[in-house]
């Protein structure tokens, strides 16, 4: 489109004779704020935020929320944020990558989320799940799965039941 050309769809309405209240006037007019408008926001300053405004445990529970709604994209998002700062934020990667079948990418996830927090019981149950669910490496998850309990006596009844189905397929 040449210049010039833009306004020519109020072309017939400016070549006319018509009156100021005409309704012909006010299209012309109309049309012509809008052009005016659409050029003018193409020059406005854009805002960048520089800051992120969450916590990254609120990222991560921003995360928790898209990932019982399903959201598994949005939810890995929010992980990932969070993982900047919080290192359990590689369990919950670990585990939307465990959803979506990519178990490599699972496994990477929960050892990061193990050599960041040596402390973090579920890491180390959710890869011996993996192992178990996978049926490799089953020495070694059956090894997770009592450094679990050991890390966390709390939660010995799960980590118990991925221990027990271990030693089951192992017989």
């Amino acid at each position: 489109m040449g210049k010039g050309k833009l306004l020519d769809i109020t072309y017939k309405y400016r070549m006319n004779d018509r009156q100021p209240g005409d309704v012909g006037m006010k299209l012309y007019a109309l049309c012509y704020m809008l052009i005016a408008l659409c050029l003018c926001a193409c020059s406005l300053p854009r805002i960048i935020v520089l800051d992120d405004p969450l916590t990254p445990q609120e990222h991560l529970n921003l995360g928790v929320t898209y990932e019982k709604k399903g959201e598994l994209d949005s939810a890995m998002k929010e992980y990932e944020a969070a993982s900047k700062k919080l290192p359990a934020a590689y369990l919950y990667m670990g585990n939307i990558h465990f959803q979506k079948n990519e178990f490599d990418d699972a496994e990477s996830c929960y050892r990061k989320a193990i050599s960041k927090d040596a402390n973090n019981a579920d890491a180390y149950n959710n890869l011996a799940w993996l192992y178990y669910v996978n049926e490799k490496n089953l020495d070694e998850a059956e090894q997770l799965a009592l450094k679990a309990i050991e890390l966390n006596p709390e939660k010995k009844t799960i980590y118990q039941d991925t221990l027990e189905k271990i030693r089951g397929v192992k017989k």
